[in-house]
């Protein structure tokens, strides 16, 4: 499962200000509600997906759009969790065909889209290399160059077969494994986003684990403030980005890793290679609209590095932002929210014309 590593200010947290008269139950599930009735808020607090979540929202309909979001945020844990033997990703590996539900069927579809528009970087067939190197377990290991090139030779996505108008997944390699563990928190905010505009919110905030996607603005009409965490520092962050309507999603070698005879591996795997990514890249955040999208992204380009990223953007440029940070420090920002980006360092704009 990927760590993201976009966090909130405190000042978001708290957009409407704190009252003295709120409501709050601190539990697994708790809900805590804003006393202010022409614009109430709600916020739930949950565990899934292997992660702490918090989804808020605002207005007349916010207490019936968390509870959605809740369901909804649990139902699709236990369809795309590899680690529940009934779920429905782990029926589709260990019968490597299977007739989808929508949602699983729908996160196939973009899973094999980002696949063929990365030419292969992202990969939602890696999950056998994850597990030679022990990170679906936490047992690491390093395996050994024999292990991965024969590893390496089940994980060809394009073997996935998938009908959409039957729903319909198969398996032409039958040692294949998948995990969507990169994209299944993005289109979970996704949902919560869909969720809210049903509902008739106009102004809401969800963060599954690191993952920030924001439905409007603020009720007073501002901007929602995110803050990109330094790598290097768990108390400090790189810079704020102001958002509206928009999903954050931030990749690093730094989120999970082990250390070996003095030798660092993470878990972003380059499907190439087998072996953790060394792009030059510390991190990356995909800023779009599209919190599926982002998600797919966010560890796509921190496998491509900083040019040939740069070059995927400029073919991309109108679904997505960037801001990277390289291993010397270097902050690259592309055009499309430089002005919406501000930190103490040193910012390089990119440019869609090189």
């Amino acid at each position: 499962m990927k760590k993201l590593l976009a966090i909130l200010l405190a000042s978001m947290l708290l957009v409407c200000g704190c009252s003295k008269n709120n409501i709050s139950e601190n539990n697994a599930g708790g809900v805590s509600a804003d006393s202010k009735s022409e614009e109430q808020k709600i916020t739930v607090d949950l565990f899934a997906m292997d992660t702490y979540m918090q989804v808020t929202a605002y207005g007349k309909n916010a207490n019936k759009a968390v509870e959605q979001a809740k369901k909804r945020i649990n139902q699709l844990d236990s369809m795309l969790s590899t680690g529940k033997k009934e779920s429905e990703v782990s029926k589709l590996n260990s019968e490597k065909t299977l007739t989808l539900s929508e949602d699983v069927g729908n996160i196939v579809e973009r899973s094999l889209e980002i696949y063929k528009s990365t030419k292969g970087v992202f990969n939602p067939a890696i999950y056998p290399v994850m597990q030679a190197w022990g990170f679906d377990t936490k047992k690491y290991k390093v395996p050994s160059k024999e292990n991965l090139q024969a590893t390496l030779k089940n994980t060809d996505a394009s073997k996935i077969k998938y009908n959409k108008s039957s729903r319909v997944a198969t398996f032409e390699n039958k040692k294949m494994e998948i995990d969507f563990g990169g994209i299944a928190k993005g289109y979970t905010s996704a949902a919560v986003m869909k969720i809210f505009k049903d509902c008739g919110v106009t102004s809401g905030l969800v963060s599954l684990g690191g993952n920030v996607q924001a439905l409007g603005s603020k009720v007073d009409g501002s901007s929602w403030k995110v803050a990109i965490q330094n790598p290097d520092s768990e108390e400090n962050y790189l810079g704020v980005l102001n958002i509206k309507n928009k999903a954050v999603i931030t990749s690093g070698g730094y989120e999970r890793y082990f250390e070996k005879n003095g030798k660092v591996y993470h878990h972003i795997i380059d499907p190439a290679t087998g072996y953790p990514a060394n792009a030059g890249l510390k991190s990356v955040t995909i800023v779009s609209e599209d919190g599926t999208l982002a998600d797919g992204l966010s560890t796509s380009l921190f496998i491509m590095g900083l040019e040939k990223a740069e070059n995927y953007w400029r073919e991309n440029s109108d679904k997505f932002d960037v801001i990277f940070l390289t291993d010397d420090n270097k902050q690259y920002v592309t055009e499309g929210i430089y002005k919406d980006y501000s930190s103490d360092n040193k910012v390089i704009k990119i440019t869609k014309d090189k």
